[in-house]
């Protein structure tokens, strides 16, 4: 495919992804964060507190599944570093695979009660490693645009700019911040919203709507990566 994603169309296509999946998951695998690990510590001191063993191991699985879809994309990005290769394409398409898998063991997982079971220790595995790749991602090819995960940051840059253009201090700069990080926010929380309505609705094969987001992505014209140029020389 020719068409080359605009900053905008990315910004706010990933963050509805990382919506979408992060509320599917909470609501269909006992409160598991899957794009917001860190949330997970939050949940784990909760259920401490009620001894809730199976809920306990899946929340503790999560991290270092999501920590080895972090380190996976580091090194898939360096791999194709040493081969002038664009990683936009390989990570997407990791997530992708990563991704489907999930939906597979969710979907498998649906109807077991027993946050313990091996399907469902897997199906949360296989969901955080993906968005582990997902929020990489965001560090080593997305930097340009806004996070698409956790949107505290988004909220307090967004809520900083509009009380600039409220004061009288919204230069161009900060107009251009507020629509950059405005929009992948509006779009996470209509991705939480369409999420939740879509588990709801069909379980797990409501994960059908981000894979084909993004195979979309995957399949869109991503630039080569830019090449430093020789230096001079300088022989006589």
């Amino acid at each position: 495919m020719k068409i080359k994603p605009s900053d905008m169309f990315l910004g706010v296509s990933l963050a509805a992804l990382a919506g979408y999946v992060d509320t599917a998951g909470f609501v269909g695998l006992f409160g598991l964060f899957t794009a917001h690990v860190t949330g997970n510590f939050v949940l784990i001191g909760t259920e401490l507190g009620q001894s809730a063993e199976g809920v306990l191991l899946l929340k503790f699985l999560a991290f270092p599944s999501f920590a080895a879809g972090v380190i996976g994309a580091r090194l898939l990005a360096n791999a194709c570093e040493r081969r002038a290769i664009n990683a936009i394409r390989p990570l997407l398409g990791s997530q992708l695979l990563l991704l489907a898998a999930f939906m597979v063991a969710a979907v498998m997982a649906d109807a077991v009660v027993d946050p313990a079971a091996p399907i469902v220790l897997a199906a949360g595995m296989l969901g955080a490693a993906a968005m582990g790749i997902h929020n990489a991602a965001g560090k080593l090819v997305f930097s340009r645009i806004a996070p698409t995960t956790v949107m505290t940051g988004n909220v307090t840059e967004m809520l900083i700019n509009v009380t600039d253009c409220l004061t009288g201090h919204g230069s161009p700069a900060v107009r251009e911040k507020l629509v950059r990080f405005g929009w992948p926010m509006l779009a996470f929380a209509l991705g939480c919203i369409l999420g939740g309505y879509g588990y709801r609705s069909t379980g797990f094969w409501c994960l059908l709507l981000p894979l084909a987001t993004l195979v979309l992505l995957t399949a869109m014209s991503w630039s080569a990566p830019a090449t430093v140029p020789p230096a001079p020389s300088h022989a006589v």
